[in-house]
């Protein structure tokens, strides 16, 4: 199955190959090569060195590196990928590479590359107004990742815990239900987290509701009671005891520095 669309050079595509797939070119392209496996398993023969590509792999091809990859043997590869040119700086924030495979562990992330590449692949096929800059913010976004990727190493669980805190922000948070949600215990989650991000769970979240609050307070006209709720806190004691925690006065203060 191939999709696929051609502009200058730019091309995307989303496909489904058995094993008797295989790409050859030795001299590469002057353009960038960058694939997301979603099923089965890829390969990738860098002089004579070969990698194999499977479910989550990111994998960039900077220009002029030889191509030579294929479908592994006994396996159907299912992947979407996009040529790019040299346009995008953000491959500056990238490891200087020939070839870069990168395991994107976190569910989160890698259905956010997946939904990248989709927008990518329907805003080609629409060819509406802007429909190459919308293609281009979608691929920035994959390579922002992937910056943010080689520059920080994190182990991928304690990447789900901070997207589930930023996704369910609002909400009551318990470290047990987001230990089984990573398959760790609460007492094994909540040192790795520490040890990862040097903030202990609650304040990690509440730090995160208070840097909203921030942003709430300076730029609409809430008050503060409305903006505690707004941001996860049941009971304003706590709230302004944390505002003053993280920002080093009360909200009420905060306002008449800040409006």
């Amino acid at each position: 199955m191939a999709m696929k669309f051609e502009v200058n050079t730019f091309l995307a595509g989303h496909f489904i190959e058995s094993d008797t797939y295989v790409i050859k070119r030795p001299q590469g392209r002057s353009d960038w090569l960058l694939f997301f496996t979603i099923e089965g398993e890829g390969y990738f023969n860098n002089a004579g060195h070969i990698q194999s590509c499977k479910a989550g792999d990111l994998t960039l091809l900077r220009p002029g590196t030889p191509h030579h990859y294929g479908t592994q043997k006994d396996q159907t590869w299912h992947f979407v990928w996009a040529h790019f040119p040299s346009i995008f700086t953000e491959t500056n924030l990238l490891p200087n590479e020939e070839q870069l495979i990168l395991t994107i562990e976190s569910e989160s992330i890698r259905d956010r590359i997946y939904q990248a590449f989709t927008r990518i692949l329907e805003d080609s096929r629409e060819r509406g107004e802007y429909w190459f800059e919308l293609c281009s913010s979608s691929l920035r976004e994959i390579l922002f990742i992937m910056a943010q990727k080689t520059s920080k190493k994190i182990d991928s669980r304690i990447e789900e815990v901070l997207h589930l805190l930023s996704q369910f922000m609002r909400q009551p948070v318990q470290i047990e239900d987001l230990a089984q949600s990573v398959g760790l215990s609460p007492s094994r989650l909540s040192h790795l987290f520490k040890a990862s991000t040097g903030h202990s769970i609650i304040d990690s979240l509440n730090r995160m509701r208070i840097q909203q609050a921030v942003l709430m307070l300076e730029h609409t006209e809430r008050s503060a009671s409305e903006v505690c709720y707004d941001v996860g806190f049941q009971n304003y004691n706590h709230f302004t005891n944390q505002f003053r925690k993280w920002v080093g006065m009360n909200p009420s203060t905060f306002m008449k520095e800040r409006r």
